[in-house]
C-alpha cells in the first residue's frame, strides 16, 4: 500500500492540475538521451482517474514504455492496470499460470513505476518551459 500511497503523490506532482488538464508533456534528459513523456487522462469519475503514462525515445532500440494507472482520490493511491498493453488485474498470481507471470508481478510493476516516476520528477525538463519538473 505504501507504494501505491507513493505513487499517488508523485503523479500528482507530475500533474498538479489532473482535475482541469487531460495531458502532460516532458521531456526526461539522463544522459545523451531525453525520451518523451506523456501523462494523459484517459477516464474521469468522481473518485477515480485513470492515466496513462508513455515514454518514446528517439534512440534506435529503445522500446517505448506504457503504463495505464488507476488513481483513488478518496485513498489518495495510484496502482496499475496494465502494463506493456497487458492488463494487470489480481495482486498475487498463482505460479505457472497460463501467461506465466510471476507471483508478486504487480507489486513489481508498482515498483518499476516508482523508479519511473523518480526519474521524471528529479530529470523531467517541460517541452515548453525548460525548467525542472520537480521544482
Amino acid at each position: 500500500m505504501a507504494e501505491c500511497d507513493g505513487n499517488y503523490l508523485r503523479l500528482t506532482r507530475l500533474m498538479p492540475d489532473w482535475e482541469r488538464s487531460s495531458r502532460r508533456d516532458f521531456r526526461v534528459l539522463i544522459g545523451r538521451s531525453a525520451p518523451q513523456v506523456t501523462i494523459e487522462v484517459v477516464d474521469r469519475s468522481r473518485y477515480t482517474t485513470v492515466v496513462a503514462l508513455s515514454q518514446r525515445s528517439v534512440a534506435r532500440g529503445m522500446a517505448e514504455t506504457r503504463i495505464k494507472v488507476r488513481l483513488y482520490h478518496d485513498a489518495r493511491c495510484a496502482e496499475v492496470i496494465e502494463f506493456q498493453g497487458q492488463r494487470l488485474s489480481e495482486a498475487v498470481y498463482d505460479y505457472p499460470n497460463p501467461k506465466m507471470r510471476q507471483p508478486d508481478e504487480k507489486a513489481q510493476v508498482n515498483r518499476f513505476l516508482r523508479e519511473f516516476l523518480n526519474a521524471c520528477l528529479t530529470h523531467g525538463v517541460a517541452n515548453h518551459e525548460r525548467a525542472l519538473i520537480g521544482s
